[in-house]
């Protein structure tokens, strides 16, 4: 099997599936696209994914998108190690999960998000604050969660999909600096996943089009 992730170096969504294809033991071509320099409107990216966006990944010729879609097709094709649990119930716990960080936090402050706030005239101090106001409230509410279902990562006793999605919004929210003392279950969690080889591997530094200041 043949697998091309375009992806991009700092942006969460690529990390994410990143991350699965680490945990399932994948090797894959690392396909760069640069969001500031906006290459994903470039035609011959357009034309692999039409809603120019990150991550798409490459299978043997055949396209997927959206990480939360590409993260389950792993988990669906490569059984083990898995990313969801057994339990009906519990598969739907650690979606929820998933899907706080994926659908309430991410969408509204990517780069396509502060560049539209930018053109309404919100200055950086008032995009930044927004940033950590969307990521507060997520965190808030994923942090009972992992409180409560966590033992050692966000849920149970090994990394798996809310894993994927809770590192990399971790790293979103150190850059953009929320103060992430009311959370120390999910802090705990994250910095746990961090230290897996595998999550350690797809951090945006290692990564070849990363740029280091």
């Amino acid at each position: 099997m043949k697998l091309t992730l375009h992806s991009t170096w700092r942006a969460s969504a690529p990390y994410r599936v990143r991350i699965g294809l680490n945990l399932k033991g994948l090797a894959y071509d690392y396909a760069p696209i640069d969001l500031v320099a906006s290459q994903h409107h470039e035609p011959a990216y357009a034309a692999l994914n039409p809603q120019r966006l990150l991550p798409t990944l490459e299978v043997d010729g055949r396209v997927l998108t959206q990480s939360l879609a590409i993260l389950e097709w792993l988990d669906e094709t490569v059984p083990a190690p898995t990313l969801l649990p057994a339990d009906p119930f519990d598969r739907a716990v650690v979606r929820a999960m998933a899907e706080i960080v994926a659908c309430d936090i991410h969408p509204v402050n990517n780069l396509r998000i502060l560049r539209a706030l930018a053109k309404l005239g919100v200055d950086e101090p008032a995009r930044d604050a927004w940033v950590r106001r969307w990521i507060t409230d997520g965190f808030t509410a994923l942090e009972p969660m992992v409180a409560r279902h966590g033992r050692g990562f966000a849920f149970g006793d090994a990394p798996g999909l809310a894993d994927c999605c809770l590192v990399p919004q971790v790293y979103n929210a150190e850059r953009f600096k929320v103060d992430l003392a009311p959370f120390p279950a999910l802090r705990a969690a994250a910095a746990r996943a961090a230290d897996h080889p595998a999550f350690a591997a797809a951090h945006p530094d290692l990564q070849p089009d990363a740029i280091h200041a």
